[in-house]
């Protein structure tokens, strides 16, 4: 510690609210100045369980959120497959069908805080598992439905199901990935909701030229939903648990695996709940920040995932052409994000590329309401709104996965902005009704208005993560990385404890 560092036992302030008090009630030397242990960083041994991890847990998850992201917007394909005429009297002002999309948000976003806290308490495979199967089977029964209130109850129960699985996935992510390999990981997981926009629009197009008795977007539904049960049987015996139960690492590997769950931080670990941490997450206004950011964004992907087979229409193609021209957005998404968060992981930094996503982003949709008759231009728009949006979500998740400091905050401050932002998704399904096209001024103007906010709240966050570092670095001296910072009690508020910014 240089020596213009103060004593954090000692406060300079009469402010009794102050982080100084707060620490010397509750902390101890060791979360102060932390505890020197043997790290095994950089060796052999952990590049081989890297891999390891990397083999095992990633291809599941990839996998089961390809077939969750199939599952969650495969109404927009069905909708040019005469899902409207069959089960909404043909909704002829897209009301009804932009219902049937929202109910999915309503039940998710009630569900996805207690469902992220309870996953601590319980086995993650079996968790999200059984999860998984009853997803599937709630998105296959969906093509029995003969009406608008048996459609909203099959979506409905699809979003409740589905809240098990995807807010939780951060919070499971980083027991086994430390904050520098964690941004690679979610973009790589997250790049499966661009795949499934590009393989939803191939199989959407093979499905629109098979001849049967049974309509094709209920052949579409049970296609897509059945493997989804298969593949929750599968997660339930080959996903890992938690790294101090699960059979799948050796004792060694175990070890190593310890120390990097304890790389910088030393948190709640365990099927344990901090109570005071869950409401320190309800208090801390960047989650509201955050939330923001992700109302922003989501309303964006919400949007282009439910209408942009519909909105490709308007530039004169068939319904088959409109299914096959999606593809490409999404193909060239996934490259991009994974290789924006990648530099993201590398330098550390997440504020600044997430601010210029959401302003690529907010370019698109520029373009989509200044040249409404260019339609190579409008397309190109799409590129850009579906890059910008999607790297904002994926940079975002993995940001916070760190900079919560405790996995009962993690469990409980994830899913709360989280929650926040899926609004935005409700939002964005009503945004686009069959009235307003070909222009869709409206839509595409609320949209616009949103992706700027969510850059102008990515640049707060970050800013105020910088002030917050360098007001530490004075107050406690720099941190050293080789240090363990104990987050058990103080979560974030640990004076050791750096965020990235």
């Amino acid at each position: 510690m240089s020596g213009k560092s103060r004593n954090p036992s000692v406060s300079s302030t009469d402010d009794k609210g102050s982080l100084a008090h707060i620490e010397t009630a509750e902390t101890t030397p060791s979360q102060l100045d932390g505890t020197e242990t043997q790290s095994w960083a950089g060796t052999p041994e952990e590049k081989k369980l890297v891999r390891k991890l990397d083999m095992r847990i990633m291809p599941i998850l990839c996998i089961l959120y390809l077939f969750a992201y199939l599952d969650r917007t495969n109404l927009g394909n069905a909708r040019l497959q005469g899902f409207p005429e069959d089960t909404l009297g043909g909704d002829p002002t897209g009301v009804l069908y932009d219902w049937v999309n929202s109910a999915f948000f309503f039940s998710y976003i009630l569900c996805q805080i207690p469902a992220t806290i309870a996953s601590k308490l319980v086995p993650l495979p079996l968790w999200m598992g059984l999860s998984a199967v009853l997803w599937g089977l709630s998105s296959t029964l969906m093509a029995t439905g003969f009406n608008f209130p048996g459609m909203i109850v099959a979506r409905i129960f699809l979003g409740a199901f589905e809240s098990c699985f995807s807010p939780g996935i951060p919070l499971y992510l980083s027991l086994f990935y430390t904050k520098h390999e964690l941004g690679t990981r979610m973009a790589a997981y997250f790049s499966f909701a661009s795949l499934a926009g590009a393989f939803g629009g191939l199989i959407a197009f093979g499905v629109q030229h098979i001849q049967s008795s049974i309509s094709n977007w209920r052949l579409l539904f049970i296609i897509e939903g059945v493997p989804t049960v298969v593949l929750g049987f599968w997660v339930i015996f080959l996903l890992p648990d938690r790294p101090e139960t699960t059979r799948f690492l050796s004792e060694q590997e175990r070890v190593i695996q310890k120390d990097r769950m304890c790389r910088g931080v030393r948190a709640d670990v365990g099927r344990v709940l901090t109570k005071k941490h869950i409401g320190w997450a309800f208090r801390d206004w960047r989650l509201y920040v955050a939330g923001v950011i992700y109302f922003g964004a989501n309303c964006a992907i919400s949007s282009i995932a439910a209408f942009l087979p519909t909105i490709i229409t308007t530039f004169g193609v068939s319904n088959a052409s409109a299914q096959l021209l999606t593809v490409p957005p999404y193909a060239v998404n996934a490259v991009l994000m994974t290789a924006t968060c990648y530099l993201s992981d590398r330098l550390q930094s997440r504020g600044l590329f997430m601010t210029i996503s959401g302003v690529v982003a907010g370019v698109g949709y520029i373009i989509m309401l200044v040249v409404p008759d260019n339609n190579h231009a409008r397309y190109f728009a799409i590129f850009c709104v579906t890059c910008g949006a999607y790297t904002t979500i994926g940079i975002i998740i993995a940001w916070f996965a760190h900079n919560l400091g405790s996995e009962t905050k993690k469990a409980a401050g994830m899913p709360l902005y989280m929650a926040i932002g899926q609004c935005g998704a409700v939002l964005g399904s009503h945004l686009f009704p069959l009235t307003e096209g070909p222009q869709y001024i409206r839509g595409f103007g609320v949209s616009c208005a949103l992706v700027f906010l969510s850059a102008v709240g990515s640049a707060i966050l970050s800013i105020s993560y910088r002030i917050e570092n360098t007001r530490r670095d004075r107050l406690f001296g720099v941190a050293d990385r080789n240090i363990n910072i104990d987050t058990t009690q103080l979560a974030d508020k640990a004076p050791m404890f750096r965020y990235i910014p």
